[in-house]
């Protein structure tokens, strides 16, 4: 196995568990390392198909993972093969307001562990970042390199799930005061957005369940413990998840009955000015009509007798209103 990327980048890491010594080494010395025994990771990042397609041939991945490991999709999942573990797992970021999905696959041997993606996930460079402290301290077997996976995965969950609560916040100081219609764009985007990221924590949560509790070559027994305690991480990000959204429902139904309330303070005005000029539009509507005879026409003191009446109209639904509490 003599590994010469094309169209793709490699990462090779040497962990000799006895001696706690790691070390970068090139794609030709993989195979002399797992044979001698040694466990290698191997990162591939993939610029095109078909070079990346030799390069996992060349490590020894079977025909179906190399074709799920180049799809689209974006579900996070467990394959079991025969001589090897496919975990298809669903990485998360905020690019402004919107949430991005990017995959990363990672397949597990006895000896070799393989992460491959497309681009950059930054939960994988913080893996790069932060495994050689805990490998000196802590790992006894190559099964702490899928922990140290799934802790870096499960903090940008948390992440993830920080910034939307955020949001929520800020919406629902927002919807307190005067907002624009385009507020409702804003929460119908943010309610999609949290429904699209709780289908990404429920399948997490499955297959870390799977991998916690059913025996594996591949997994070893020390570390399951572990990767059960983060089934109940995923399970109260999930929870948050649910409070942001009943925040975010309640916050909306309570901005409508605020406009409900203030609409129906509207209608009350109008309803009064309705009560006291109806009367008036009365009293008009007979003394505008065109008969002949209308006694008070031809009357000396007509016209203050319909002020007198209008007046008295006026204050007596007044005082009915105020008793009312309709004023």
């Amino acid at each position: 196995m003599d590994l010469i990327p094309t169209d793709c980048e490699l990462l090779c890491v040497e962990m000799d568990f006895a001696t706690k010594v790691d070390r970068e080494i090139d794609g030709g010395e993989v195979a002399p390392a797992v044979k001698g025994g040694k466990f290698v990771w191997v990162d591939v990042r993939m610029h095109g198909y078909d070079g990346a397609r030799q390069t996992l041939r060349d490590l020894g991945c079977p025909p179906e993972v190399i074709e799920r490991a180049q799809g689209d999709g974006a579900a996070t999942q467990l394959m079991r093969y025969e001589n090897c573990l496919h975990l298809a797992l669903t990485a998360c970021r905020m690019r402004g307001a919107s949430l991005e999905l990017e995959r990363v696959d990672v397949v597990i041997f006895e000896n070799l562990l393989l992460t491959v993606h497309r681009g950059q996930p930054e939960f994988l460079a913080a893996v790069r970042g932060a495994y050689r402290s805990d490998f000196q301290r802590h790992a006894k077997s190559p099964s702490f390199l899928l922990y140290e996976i799934w802790d870096h995965l499960l903090d940008s969950y948390h992440e993830v799930q920080q910034r939307f609560e955020d949001r929520v916040e800020q919406l629902q100081t927002e919807l307190v005061g005067d907002v624009d219609d385009d507020v409702f764009r804003r929460v119908s985007s943010l309610g999609s957005s949290l429904l699209h990221f709780r289908k990404v924590l429920s399948p997490s949560r499955a297959v870390l369940g799977e991998l916690a509790t059913r025996r594996s070559l591949f997994v070893s027994e020390a570390t399951q413990p572990y990767l059960a305690n983060m089934v109940g991480t995923v399970e109260r990000v999930l929870q948050d998840l649910l409070v942001d959204r009943d925040i975010l429902a309640e916050s909306t139904n309570l901005y409508m009955s605020i406009v409900g309330h203030r609409t129906n303070r509207v209608m009350n005005k109008l309803t009064v000015f309705s009560i006291i000029f109806l009367p008036l539009t009365f009293l008009c509507g007979i003394y505008g009509m065109n008969f002949k005879v209308l006694p008070e026409l031809e009357w000396k003191f007509g016209y203050l007798l319909f002020w007198m009446a209008v007046a008295i109209i006026v204050s007596g639904a007044l005082v009915i209103l105020r008793r009312l509490k309709l004023l």
